[in-house]
């Protein structure tokens, strides 16, 4: 398997899951370091290269990461780092790094590290729908076996010892990503993430940190990493993210009890201009597609699996659609790329009239 190999299957994170509507993916990362050498940060290139060397070989035979890819970031260019992105499977933070880093994933794309990036390793675990328990335990596997050979930095007061203090701890960071059109319409999403950021969770875009939310998607994640078990952490965001799940299948139900003309007319929008749209930038594109999920989950849409969204969610972005013509393009083509590919598909269904 190759890195082209995975243009010709959509990612992991979203093929289509138990609640395909609102949850949409789970993931949970882990911060590891090696115990003695620098952080990625302030050890030079040629340490991080030994380190990196090191720990390719460690993770080549670990039976968790079976079958692996093993890519290294000097060997690859801009829109590959940018493709890898798109499919979360590097950081912002990794995607800028050359010598020394690297990325080991499995072939199916649940298990991934990131090696030198902030931190010397992180392991990242991620699945559509809602199963925060199931890939800790998957990833909890991979850290054990991965314990049996390097020897990782901790601490018998902290716990595990990271390159950012907020990471300190557990190294734990898990998070869900929501679709909640019917809180947004509502103009309740404000109110609910300054509520969230008061009892200690984060709230990002569809890239993850340092990005917007578009398409009304969010990612849900806990910030404490101390003085908390890693399944004491994972419950309480599991539960969280089943009260928001509630609340925007209530605002549905609200909306077209109350509001079922504005619904449809938000839709009907969305239908009508990525059918027929020449040109889309990244952001509209995922707006109108939001629409557009709503009114497949409501019926107002014939003819467009949920999948069939996710898959044009994905490969509409710079890096997929760059990646797939084999070639790089300027934004402007992209965006004449973007609009052909989403008309295309649209055009096939049918909006049904209220």
């Amino acid at each position: 398997m190759t890195l082209d190999d995975l243009i010709r299957r959509p990612g992991t994170w979203l093929v289509p899951g138990d609640d395909p509507g609102i949850i949409v993916s789970s993931r949970i990362r882990l911060a590891r370091n090696i115990d003695g050498v620098a952080f990625p940060g302030w050890a030079g290139e040629d340490e991080c290269a030994r380190l990196q060397a090191s720990l390719l070989d460690s993770l080549s035979r670990m039976k968790a990461l079976q079958p692996c890819l093993a890519l290294d970031m000097a060997g690859l260019s801009l829109v590959d780092r940018e493709f890898l992105r798109e499919r979360h499977l590097i950081s912002n933070e990794l995607a800028q790094k050359s010598k020394g880093s690297s990325l080991v994933m499995r072939e199916d794309e649940v298990l991934s590290v990131m090696i030198n990036e902030e931190d010397h390793l992180r392991l990242q675990a991620m699945r559509p729908g809602f199963h925060l328990a199931a890939l800790w335990s998957e990833i909890d596997a991979l850290d054990s076996e991965l314990e049996q050979a390097v020897h990782f930095a901790f601490s018998p007061s902290v716990g595990y010892l990271t390159a950012c203090p907020t990471n300190v701890g557990t190294g734990l960071r898990a998070s869900v990503m929501v679709h909640i059109p019917g809180l947004r319409l509502l103009n309740e999403v404000d109110p609910i993430i300054k509520g969230l950021t008061k009892i200690g969770l984060a709230v990002r875009g569809l890239l993850g940190e340092g990005t917007e939310a578009s398409g009304n998607m969010f990612q849900i994640s806990n910030q404490t990493t101390l003085g908390e078990s890693e399944p004491v952490i994972i419950e309480r965001l599991e539960q969280i993210v089943a009260e928001i799940a509630t609340h925007e299948k209530n605002a549905r139900a609200r909306l077209m009890e109350q509001r079922a003309s504005h619904v449809r007319d938000s839709v009907g929008r969305a239908y009508g201009i990525l059918s027929h749209a020449r040109v889309l930038s990244s952001r509209e594109m995922l707006d109108m597609l939001s629409g557009l999920r709503l009114g497949c989950e409501l019926g107002m849409i014939k003819g467009l699996e949920m999948g069939d969204i996710n898959r044009l969610m994905l490969y509409t972005q710079p890096g997929h659609l760059q990646k797939a013509e084999g070639r790089t393009s300027n934004p402007d083509e992209r965006d004449e790329m973007r609009a052909r590919l989403v008309r295309e598909a649209v055009r096939r269904a049918t909006l049904i009239e209220g």
